[in-house]
């Protein structure tokens, strides 16, 4: 026997010069010969694939092996009971090798040189056309010889084959030849069902990717019908998922592949310094159940307990900091102190009976992700927060015209209390606003209701209603900032007057534009009793999403103008018949190529920026809530910035991406540390005795000691 260093060095010596060399006679002809009698195992052993061949292949089925090499699989079938095998294979050599090895232990067993786009057999001779590995060395490119001979291929087995009878196909799955395959049977009308082969023996195969079981039976035909049936499973599915289309099949087979590659990876390296996730889909609807952030910490010290860890982040707290962005997991893998810590990110419309039924779900999948060098049988322990799954209770769905659909949401939060939130799901990791409610309901979602619709949204047409959900009494708390950046924006409001500091009846004039839940233009509506508010807000479903849903209400001093910011604060600019206090910008932006995410590009170019300072009273105030990973992008904004407002704060929020900008039109107004302390404090004093509840967690002043000069 050769020893596996010898082993390898043959396998790579009978390798081809080309990818082409394996569709040719040739090839397999000087193949056979230097390999000799030794069984080549392409894509793994009859172990691996007997699960899924005993579902499609009876005993007495007559089977038809394509391109049989010299591999066991026909020989461990023969003696488990399939005496109906006849074998084919292009090269003389291996078949006369495989009659010689067979003749006396397995006599009914069948070896024929025959190449199979041009078999010599009759129609509907056999119920099973087994093929391993044989398409993949066919299909090695997608030019017009290859195709043809694929398409003749597939024309010879659909003519052998009786109807009802099966194609039972071996594979890879490389993308054109999943995409092949699966195309041509599927508009001949068969029913396609692709089975994902678990890993047993094929450890030690040649192929970090996966392997694949196409399932193709053959069906007569019927013309004009236009349903096909796309189906893929694995073992630990209950029953097959059912796709809607070819290319909702390939991205799931896709989809195996990366994972098949990542998890190769990360049981042999380290992911420090890349940020790696995956999602798990449901079994049974398809749709994403879990996701898994991958955080490798290379300054934690190894320990026999510390090596793997899973964290369970309970529902509706994935958006959190510590959760939802990169660099606070990073921070919870610190905290944790362990060298790999999985991060488990539980979906929305998924039912999670309790974190014990979650562990027991994962349990298996979470081995597979685990680092290099896990000892033996070691505990993974699951930690989480809380102590249980979390509650997310979707009140409403909704669809925006210009943003996509979108949901309001109840979560709980780390202290029991519950919070209402607005989330678009093409950002489904982005709170676009969050409210404090006062009180939990058990009935939700109008939208579920039967009741009319109306015409011109098919929504429930009655805000009545709607808002009846609500219930009596204020459901929404209206004096909680739910963000620190919202809370960095009022006491920016301070620096509106150097001298004496602004107070809650000081009369200004605030444009916002971003309206969200409502709840920063609300605040200020109701703790500046005499402040008068403009709120721009393009979308007129989120103004809707907010009066029903946030108690968000106009009234003579609180006016909300349904219009583009961009085009209104021009037009406004140019008139010269208006100007405010303070300008806010709160408004996100729906282009995700970009590495700024709040505001959209077109609010921070200089010449719209000297619009806004247009639109400025001579001692006002304009305050950008700047979120911008892009650190020549965040340059190029500064730039612009300065060449408009001689003078700008920079307020950092600790544990946020988000920076806001302090601008003013003039150096005069310029203060010291000191002075900003005072200013702070005389505004958070004024604003606690206003008769309105008071957040003791609000440190106005204290933000403002953190300011600096940019």
């Amino acid at each position: 026997m050769l020893k596996d260093s010898q082993q390898a060095g043959l396998k790579m010596n009978l390798l081809p010069k080309s990818s082409k060399e394996f569709s040719s006679a040739e090839y397999w002809e000087t193949f056979f010969k230097k390999r000799g009698a030794s069984a080549f195992e392409w894509y793994g052993s009859y172990v691996d694939h007997c699960a899924v061949l005993h579902k499609y292949i009876k005993l007495k089925d007559k089977v038809l092996v394509v391109g049989c090499g010299n591999s066991e699989l026909s020989e461990q079938m023969y003696d488990v009971g399939y005496q109906g095998i006849t074998n084919i294979d292009i090269s003389e050599v291996v078949i006369d090798q495989m009659k010689e090895r067979n003749a006396t232990c397995r006599p009914t067993m069948v070896f024929m040189k025959m190449d199979m786009v041009q078999m010599e057999f009759g129609d509907s001779q056999f119920q099973v056309v087994l093929d391993k590995g044989t398409l993949d060395a066919v299909m090695t490119d997608e030019s017009d010889e290859t195709l043809l001979n694929v398409d003749k291929m597939f024309a010879e087995i659909g003519r052998v084959l009786q109807v009802g009878g099966r194609f039972v196909c071996i594979s890879l799955a490389q993308d054109h030849i999943a995409k092949k395959a699966v195309s041509y049977f599927s508009q001949q009308g068969w029913p396609v069902r692709i089975h994902t082969v678990e890993e047993q023996s094929t450890a030690n195969r040649q192929f970090m990717m996966p392997v694949f079981i196409f399932i193709f039976t053959k069906f007569k035909k019927i013309p004009g019908a236009g349903h096909k049936i796309l189906e893929m499973c694995s073992e630990e599915q209950d029953k097959p998922l059912r796709l809607d289309s070819v290319g909702q099949l390939l991205e799931v087979v896709k989809g195996r592949q990366q994972y098949a590659l990542l998890r190769n990876h990360l049981s042999k390296n380290s992911t420090s310094g890349e940020n790696v996730s995956l999602t798990l889909c449901d079994n049974v609807s398809g749709k994403s159940r879990y996701t898994f952030y991958i955080v490798d910490l290379l300054s934690v010290k190894a320990s026999r307990t510390n090596h793997f860890a899973i964290f369970i982040v309970p529902q509706g707290r994935e958006t959190e900091w510590l959760f939802g962005t990169d660099e606070g997991r990073r921070q919870l893998g610190k905290s944790a102190e362990f060298k790999r810590l999985l991060v488990v990110v539980l979906h929305r419309d998924q039912l999670y009976e309790s974190m014990e039924a979650i562990q027991s779900e994962l349990s298996g999948k979470v081995m597979e992700l685990a680092p290099p060098g896990l000892p033996p049988n070691q505990q993974v322990p699951f930690l989480s927060v809380g102590g249980d799954v979390g509650v997310r209770t979707v009140q409403y769905r909704g669809t925006s015209d210009m943003s996509g659909e979108y949901v309001i949401e109840d979560v709980k939060g780390e202290d029991g209390s519950y919070f209402r939130h607005l989330i678009f799901l093409s950002n489904v990791n982005v709170v676009q606003s969050e409210a404090k409610l006062l009180h939990t309901f058990s009935k939700s979602v109008p939208s579920q209701r039967k009741k009319k619709k109306d015409k011109r949204r098919g929504r429930p047409c009655s805000e009545a209603e709607r808002t009846s959900n609500l219930k009596t009494g204020q459901a929404v708390d209206k004096s909680y900032l739910c963000c620190d950046h919202h809370r960095a924006m009022i006491a920016g409001l301070a620096l509106l007057s150097k001298k004496d500091g602004l107070f809650a009846d000081t009369p200004f004039s605030l444009l916002v534009v971003g309206l969200g839940g409502g709840s920063l233009p609300s605040f200020i509506h109701d703790y500046f009793s005499q402040s008068t508010v403009d709120a721009i807000e393009i979308d007129p479903e989120v103004l809707e999403a907010a009066t029903t849903w946030f108690e968000f209400s106009q009234d003579d001093r609180m006016k909300v103008i349904l219009a583009d910011g961009l085009n209104y604060i021009c037009t406004v600019a140019d008139s010269g018949n208006a100007s405010y206090d303070v300008i806010m910008f709160d408004v996100d932006s729906k282009d995700t190529t970009l590495g700024m995410s709040c505001p959209p590009l077109a609010f921070v170019d200089d010449v719209f920026l000297l619009k806004v300072r247009n639109l400025l009273a001579p001692q006002g105030l304009f305050i950008l809530n700047l979120v911008c990973r892009d650190r020549i992008l965040k340059e190029k904004v500064m730039v612009a910035l300065k060449g408009v407002f001689p003078l700008i704060y920079l307020q950092k929020i600790e544990g946020e991406v988000n920076e806001i900008l302090y601008c003013q039109l003039t150096m005069e107004l310029k203060a010291r540390s000191k002075d900003l302390l005072e200013v702070g404090q005389n505004l958070e004093n004024t604003l606690k005795k206003h008769g309105k509840h008071w957040d003791q967690t609000y440190k106005l002043a204290e933000m403002l000691k953190t300011v600096t000069i940019v």
